[in-house]
């Protein structure tokens, strides 16, 4: 029997790629989303043309409206929460809407869960953001990359909490939010705080998935620039991995519920940003890859990457693609498509 899925933000990357396979699979689906994203109109076009107009329900309203995702949510199964203000640097330079985007409303939407009157599974779309700059984690320097010395499977849930950033802060609120409405309202909300995801339909920008802006930038001949060194580290997770883990988390819900899950590529899918990932890039596009050079930014870790162990205990999940699969599969995307960009 098909399930009632809310998807806000369901015209983003990672939510039109979910609304394609949940429509594939035969599942209800209402999406939530303002259109506001670089890409979205592009991405729920896709959706159309792949699946009709009438495929999907669709509500063109901001996640801010709190009577307007209450609508929304009513007798829905599934909420997965991924409308978003998402880059850091937005954050900093303007604090007040990414509080009310990220934080209210995210206490909107699990409002609108408590209402809903069906006891609605709540997936939220969190961030590694809320364990801030680790600063006393101790980093190893390499030839080509930073290690942690301490963590070898990376970090776990454990962790202390330590939100740096207003998009951190805003992203942690709402994380520690869905986690205490499990608690106090039994709603069988579920945390992924999720690492770098990278897929096809991510219409990448310089400040926030920097995977697909390099690999925008290097087909369509637009500026790179690598802040810092470009030895740093991070565990990639292709979009397709990450959505298994949602569905998982789904099927598993009686053992998820309540619970917090670290989710990126873990210690077999890092990557450096450039040293590592620059080459990649060059021979898939078969030439050299020019870069400018810029200083290091504001709370920009040297390594993150994600112990993936509890998602593997308690979702029985995962990742299935390789960095070198997943890249592939992007560049394929990203050329077959480059009059979009």
């Amino acid at each position: 029997m098909s399930k009632r899925f809310l998807v806000t933000g369901g015209a983003g990357f990672i939510g039109s790629n979910y609304v394609s396979r949940l429509l594939r699979r035969g599942e209800q689906v209402h999406i939530y989303d303002n259109l506001s994203r670089h890409g979205a109109a592009k991405n729920l076009a896709w959706l159309e043309e792949q699946f009709g107009k009438d495929a999907f329900q669709l509500t063109t309203a901001d996640i801010r409206d709190a009577s307007a995702i209450a609508a929304a949510a009513h007798n829905v199964d599934v909420i997965v929460h991924l409308a978003a203000q998402v880059a850091v640097t937005t954050s900093v330079t303007d604090p007040r809407p990414d509080f009310e985007i990220n934080a209210q409303g995210t206490f909107n939407v699990l409002e609108a869960a408590r209402a809903a009157g069906t006891q609605p599974i709540v997936v939220y779309a969190s961030t590694n953001k809320v364990y801030g700059g680790m600063e006393d984690v101790r980093v190893v320097e390499e030839a080509e990359r930073y290690r942690y010395a301490d963590y070898p499977d990376g970090i776990s849930e454990a962790m202390p909490l330590d939100f740096h950033s207003p998009y951190g802060c805003s992203k942690g609120s709402g994380d520690q939010y869905v986690r205490d409405y499990h608690r106090i309202y039994d709603l069988p909300t579920v945390v992924m705080r999720q690492s770098c995801i990278y897929g096809p339909r991510q219409f990448g920008v310089e400040d926030q998935g920097w995977v697909a802006w390099f690999m925008i930038a290097a087909i369509t001949g637009k500026p790179i620039t690598i802040y810092g060194d470009g030895k740093q580290v991070r565990d990639v997770l292709f979009v397709e991995d990450l959505l298994d883990a949602y569905d998982h988390a789904i099927e598993h819900i009686g053992q998820a519920a309540g619970n917090v899950f670290n989710l990126g590529g873990g210690p077999a899918n890092t990557i450096s940003i450039w040293t590592e990932f620059g080459p990649i890039i060059e021979q898939l596009a078969h030439k050299a890859i020019p870069v400018g050079r810029g200083d290091w930014r504001p709370g920009d870790q040297k390594i993150y990457v994600s112990d993936i162990g509890k998602a593997a205990r308690i979702l029985e999940w995962k990742p299935r693609y390789s960095v070198q699969e997943g890249m592939q599969c992007l560049f394929d995307w990203v050329k077959s498509n480059r009059q979009l960009f």
